[in-house]
């Protein structure tokens, strides 16, 4: 999505763009935004397919580090967002000039494009997972699209015909490129806090409403499920919990842009040392922190609620969501409690889940290939104007690889892990770089409290523990599926 304004440049900080922060709580909720852009882009596949997924196999055992996990990654956010609001940096700049060794920025640099190569995998898993949805709520479209197709070309509408979700994921890529090729980033903000609030509050409230079902949870379950417990046969499945839910690496590299983007950097304007400066900074990074505890508050609520929906629904029926029966296998959260009724609704609203990730990461990983880029040395942006015709481009190359990924390989759920094994062997780096920014990069009137520091630590340890276990184990049973 790009800004359609090319006089605004959110990478600049003109004394003209200076803005005292809010005063009252009232409107500083009224200036947050990029965490709910955040949290639409964390409610997505890793919560709706393997959060569920794993509570459908394990039950309530992992509630508590589902908690544990939503909240302790979010110090490691805070502090970059500290970071970019102090100076003007976005996260790839930043990590280039991490070091005065040229080479270690730019090693960084590669290591975050590899990264999300990766994760484009990922997101050829949600468009398969959109198709798959809306062709199970509307199977007459893609059997139409068959028709037509053989009409003209009779071998590729018979291969249509057997894969009828792929008209779908068609319409899909071309959704997404019409969303992101000339937005604003106010119209971002909009559009995904709608869907956002939406989809929280109907998957809560369907949480909720299993009270009054045959799959009413057990209270005592719930309870078992906030003690430290892991089961000798889940101890996989609790690192692989840890990497999916909250803040991933991905979320880490995109905070900055969007904190840039809403324009809290600039609002502060460019330190002249003087105290003025550093009140505007403490008062736009409160409004940060505002920002981002709303938004774990708004993605916890809706991981817990797909965690409840699996682990309440489809574990006592021993039914867990795989390979190309995913989707319908998840459909049966709502239709065994609510009815047959409520199984179209969950399509649509399953498609919307992972549409809104989709096209958020889509935006968010074109802007910051153009950033990429030109750091490297392979494009030069010299305007507000150049790079956005730049975004405009990647913002047609992403949606379009990832629906080739998917043609591809026609497996949403091991898609979906490639890009978390990649994510979580990023993770680890990205906690270690945002510590090192803490004690050597940040303002120093500006540092965090000794309690944010501790957690910040706590956060660091446990990103480091689970990764040395998860990404060896994942990748190798990576390689094992082929």
């Amino acid at each position: 999505m790009v800004n359609v304004n090319t006089d605004f440049d959110p990478y600049l900080l003109p004394p003209e763009a200076i803005l005292e922060p809010p005063k009252t709580l009232w409107q500083a909720l009224r200036k947050i935004g990029p965490g709910i852009i955040l949290a639409g882009t964390i409610v997505g596949s890793g919560e709706l397919i393997l959060t569920t997924a794993i509570g459908a196999k394990h039950g309530f055992t992992f509630l508590w580090l589902i908690l544990f996990s939503c909240v302790i990654k979010v110090f490691v956010q805070v502090e970059l967002g500290r970071y970019v609001i102090s100076t003007g940096k976005p996260t790839l700049g930043a990590l280039q000039q991490i070091s005065s060794y040229r080479v270690i920025g730019n090693a960084l640099l590669i290591w975050w494009f590899l990264m999300m190569v990766c994760t484009v995998f990922q997101l050829g898993g949600m468009t398969g997972g959109v198709g798959q949805s809306l062709n199970m709520a509307f199977p007459q479209f893609g059997k139409a699209s068959a028709n037509t197709i053989q009409s003209i070309a009779p071998s590729a509408g018979d291969y249509v015909l057997s894969h009828a979700e792929f008209p779908w994921a068609i319409v899909t890529c071309l959704v997404t490129i019409a969303l992101i090729y000339n937005g604003s980033y106010r119209r971002i903000e909009r559009f995904t806090t709608i869907l956002v609030v939406g989809v929280t509050l109907i998957t809560v409230a369907a949480t909720l409403a299993l009270g009054a079902t045959i799959y009413s949870p057990n209270f005592q379950e719930i309870l078992r499920g906030m003690t430290f417990n892991i089961p000798n046969d889940g101890i996989a499945d609790a690192f692989a919990i840890f990497g999916i839910t909250g803040v991933g690496a991905t979320e880490l590299f995109y905070y900055p842009y969007w904190c840039l983007e809403k324009g809290y950097a600039r609002f502060v304007g460019p330190n002249d040392g003087s105290i003025e400066w550093e009140n505007r900074a403490r008062g736009w990074i409160r409004v940060m922190h505002l920002d981002a505890w709303t938004s774990m508050v708004v993605f916890t609520l809706s991981t817990v609620a797909f965690y409840f929906m699996g682990a309440a629904v489809l574990h006592p029926q021993k039914l867990v969501p795989q390979g190309s029966e995913m989707i319908a296998t998840l459909s049966e959260m709502y239709k065994g409690p609510f009815g047959d009724w409520t199984q179209i609704l969950f399509l649509i609203g399953a498609g919307t889940v992972l549409f809104k990730t989709l096209y958020l990461a889509c935006a968010a990983n074109s802007r910051m290939t153009v950033d990429f880029l030109n750091l490297m040395g392979i494009i030069k942006v010299t305007s507000a104007a150049i790079r956005i015709q730049y975004i405009q481009v990647f913002c047609v190359i992403f949606p379009i690889v990832a629906l080739g990924f998917y043609l591809f390989q026609r497996d949403p759920q091991l898609m979906v892990k490639l890009g978390g094994m990649a994510q979580a062997a990023t993770l680890p780096m990205m906690a270690c770089v945002t510590v090192y920014f803490r004690y050597y990069k940040i303002y120093p009137r500006l540092k965090p409290k000794p309690i944010t520091d501790i957690f910040l630590w706590i956060a660091l340890i446990a990103i480091l523990v689970v990764a040395a276990y998860s990404v060896p184990d994942t990748l190798f049973k990576f390689i094992n599926s082929f």
